[in-house]
């Protein structure tokens, strides 16, 4: 019987285990790019939903701007080639403003899960613990596990890495990380159905 008990309780703890490690992608979101009004293209991300639940319903609302506010007409306003590009700001449009839905901010949800091997990984910025916002960055190289334990990653680019990159090797103003031009969220919203795999996806 002890046998068995100790059997079940491993069994359990497994499961809860692999629960947390759940990369299921829930939902897609498309961002349809300009530099500086130039078309770039369309990224979409898949949103781990079962993984971080409040952190991918955040990034989701605030992409279909349905509570009146949010990411269309942001733009990227940070960007750090061989590392990672960031947006978010709606409110001041330079990194030091965007709420959550929450309020102001909402606490950190399964650090230390995703380990940011790979380029396109979708994680919130923040200013310190449990400080997540709006704002986000998307990895544009591999190996960054340094990241894991202090930026809740919760989703991926599934296409459109090639605007990802491009919005990489944009020019920077001279003493800044921000592009010289307007790298220019100009749509956004939740993509219905599942995405259709092509030359410019990862499924």
């Amino acid at each position: 019987m002890h046998l068995i008990s100790s059997l079940l309780t491993l069994a359990g703890l497994l499961q809860v285990k692999a629960s947390r490690h759940d990369l299921t992608i829930t939902n897609y979101v498309y961002f349809d790019v300009k530099s500086a009004g130039n078309p770039l293209g369309r990224i979409v991300f898949g949103l781990f939903g079962k993984l971080t639940p409040k952190t991918a319903k955040n990034f989701l609302e605030l992409s279909t701007g349905e509570l009146g506010y949010g990411y269309k007409g942001t733009r990227f306003h940070r960007v750090i080639k061989n590392f990672m590009i960031q947006g978010g700001d709606f409110e001041t449009g330079d990194g030091h403003g965007g709420h959550s839905i929450y309020g102001r901010t909402f606490p950190d949800e399964k650090l230390n899960v995703i380990d940011f091997d790979k380029p396109g990984t979708l994680a919130m910025a923040n200013s310190g613990p449990n400080t997540n916002g709006a704002q986000f960055f998307i990895t544009n190289t591999p190996n960054q596990s340094f990241l894991s334990p202090n930026y809740v990653a919760f989703g991926k680019v599934v296409c459109g890495m090639d605007v990802v990159y491009a919005i990489s090797n944009s020019a920077i103003k001279h003493g800044t990380e921000m592009p010289l031009l307007n790298q220019t969220v100009i749509a956004c919203g939740e993509v219905k159905g599942k995405v259709k795999g092509g030359p410019r996806c990862i499924l």
